[in-house]
C-alpha cells in the first residue's frame, strides 16, 4: 500500500476514535466543556514543541491568523455539538464537505481553476448532503444548519491556512487555533454561571469536574486527536495531496462502524446514498486539485 495512503488511514481512524471519545464524554458534559479539554490538551502538547525546536518565521499577517483561529474554533464548536446530538457518521459527513467548500472558495478568492468534473462533483456533493439532512418541508434542523456551518467554517480555515503557511510556522497557526479554542470555552462556561438560554446551548454550559474514568477518556481523546494530526501531516508530506485527500474520506467509514458500536442507528438507504455521494464528490474534487 502507498505509504501516504496508509498514513492517512491511520489518521482517519485516529480522528474517528477522537470523535468517539468526544461523543461518550458528551453524555456527561456539555459540548463546550469537551471542546475546552480537547483544545487544552493539544495546546499543552503544541507549546511543549517550542522547547525542542525554536521558531523560524516571517509573520506579518496577525489579522488573518486571528480570523483562522476564530473561524476554526466556531467550526469545531458546532462540529462537537453535532457529535453529541446526531450519529457520529453523519457529523463526520457534514465536516467532510469542507474540501467541497474549499474548492468553491479557492475559485472565487484565490482564482484557482476548477474543471467541469470538479463542478459536477460539487453539485452531487450538495445533493448528497441534502439526502443526509432529509429536511422536512424545506426546513433545516439545528444540527443540519450546524453541519453545513462546520464544513463551511473548516473550508474558510483551510483556505486561510494556505496563505498563513507562507509566513508562519505551522505550530504557531495550530497554537493560535487551539489557544482560542481553550480560552473562549473557559469564558463561555464562566458566563454560563450567570446566563443561559437554549438558543446558545452549543456555546454555553456549566463546568463539571471530571472524575475517575472520565479523565482517561479525556486523555485518550486528546491523544488520538494528536496522533490523527501527526499522521495526517506525514501523509501530505509523503504522497500527492489528491491521493491523500481521497483516502481521508475513510474517516466516514470508520465513524459509521464506531458509531454503530456506540449505539448509533444504521442510516437508511437515502442516508447511506447521501454519504456515498459526499464521499464520491470529495474524492473527485481532491483528484481535480492534485
Amino acid at each position: 500500500m502507498n505509504r501516504g495512503v496508509l498514513f492517512m488511514l491511520v489518521s482517519s481512524f485516529s480522528f474517528a476514535i477522537d470523535g468517539a471519545f468526544a461523543k461518550v464524554l458528551s453524555q456527561d458534559f456539555d459540548s463546550i466543556e469537551v471542546v475546552f479539554f480537547r483544545n487544552g490538551l493539544t495546546m499543552c502538547l503544541m507549546a511543549a514543541t517550542f522547547l525542542r525546536k525554536p521558531l523560524k518565521q516571517v509573520g506579518g499577517k496577525p489579522w488573518l491568523l486571528l480570523f483562522r483561529a476564530l473561524i476554526g474554533f466556531f467550526s469545531m464548536l458546532v462540529f462537537f455539538y453535532n457529535i453529541a446530538h446526531i450519529p457520529l457518521a453523519d457529523a463526520m459527513t457534514f465536516s467532510r464537505t469542507a474540501p467541497i467548500f474549499t474548492a468553491i472558495l479557492a475559485f472565487f478568492f484565490l482564482k484557482e481553476h476548477i474543471g467541469w468534473k470538479g463542478w459536477v462533483a460539487v453539485f452531487f456533493g450538495f445533493v448528497g448532503i441534502v439526502m443526509v439532512m432529509k429536511p422536512g418541508e424545506l426546513m433545516l434542523s439545528k444540527t443540519d444548519f450546524f453541519g453545513i456551518m462546520s464544513g463551511l467554517g473548516a473550508a474558510l480555515a483551510y483556505t486561510s491556512v494556505r496563505e498563513l503557511n507562507k509566513v508562519y510556522d505551522t505550530r504557531i497557526i495550530v497554537l493560535a487555533f487551539v489557544s482560542t479554542g481553550t480560552v473562549f470555552p473557559a469564558l463561555f462556561m464562566l458566563l454560563s454561571e450567570f446566563y443561559h438560554t437554549p438558543m446558545f446551548d452549543f456555546m454555553l454550559g456549566n463546568f463539571k469536574m471530571p472524575s475517575g474514568i472520565q479523565w482517561l477518556y479525556i486523555g485518550l481523546m486528546g491523544f488520538s486527536g494528536a496522533v490523527g494530526q501527526l499522521y495526517m501531516t506525514k501523509a501530505f508530506g509523503t504522497t500527492k495531496a489528491g491521493i491523500v485527500g481521497a483516502a481521508g474520506y475513510s474517516i466516514i467509514f470508520f465513524s459509521l462502524l464506531i458509531g454503530l458500536f456506540l449505539g448509533d442507528p444504521l442510516p437508511d438507504f437515502m442516508g447511506l446514498l447521501g454519504i456515498l455521494l459526499v464521499i464520491l464528490s470529495g474524492v473527485i474534487v481532491a483528484k481535480e486539485k492534485e
